[in-house]
């Protein structure tokens, strides 16, 4: 493991690297990157190609550590679903914000005092999307709408069952719809279709 300081230097490089292109410097010509957040759920450390997995293959994943940058000590803040992903969102320790736990009852969910990435994102001209999984609040003023993505696909709580049929109603936009695909090949259908729908302007899609 980095000594402390060398460690502190790394995350300072990334956090002016972030701050740059939320400012529309992240290239010479002062054109902005687009981004995409991968998030799975109850992965192990060796469930994909590069890190060792045989059994599954992941051709794709791998392409991306390829052709990528990989950040090899990172982890998780919190072991399980909600609070990681409220880290994860607000770029803060949960802890600090009172988030230890996943939300129970439908007026609880992700601290409305919490900016965002998404808000960050739409501040700075991004368009802005969320496929999956959200646990992040499942009433309004929770949901994906009110806390900065202007698109959204997918569930509110902690789980849903694969297969058509499955209930609660899968949400667009917050509107139930009969999804008539297996699950985790409709989130691939939607995050492809919201790139290429904004192949021409800067976005940022949460895929979860």
């Amino acid at each position: 493991m980095m000594p402390v300081e060398s460690r502190m230097r790394y995350w300072s490089i990334l956090l002016l690297t972030a701050s740059s292109m939320l400012a529309g410097k992240g290239f010479a010509d002062g054109t902005k990157p687009n981004v995409v957040v991968i998030v799975g759920d109850d992965m192990g450390y060796a469930d994909v190609g590069v890190q060792g997995c045989r059994d599954i293959p992941t051709p794709h994943i791998d392409s991306i550590a390829a052709g990528g940058v990989r950040c090899t000590n990172g982890y998780v803040s919190a072991p399980y679903c909600s609070p990681s992903r409220a880290g994860l969102m607000t770029g803060r320790y949960q802890t600090r914000f009172g988030h230890e736990f996943n939300p129970v009852g439908k007026d609880t969910g992700l601290p409305l005092k919490q900016t965002t990435f998404a808000d960050r994102f739409a501040a700075a001209g991004y368009e802005t999307g969320w496929v999956g999984k959200w646990h992040l609040g499942g009433s309004p003023p929770y949901l994906p709408q009110h806390r900065g993505f202007e698109e959204s696909f997918g569930f509110l709580g902690g789980s849903h069952g694969y297969f058509p049929g499955a209930k609660p109603l899968i949400l667009r936009d917050n509107k139930p719809i009969h999804e008539k695909q297996y699950l985790t090949d409709a989130f691939g259908r939607e995050a492809a279709s919201f790139i290429e729908q904004h192949a021409d302007q800067p976005f940022f899609l949460y895929l979860a």
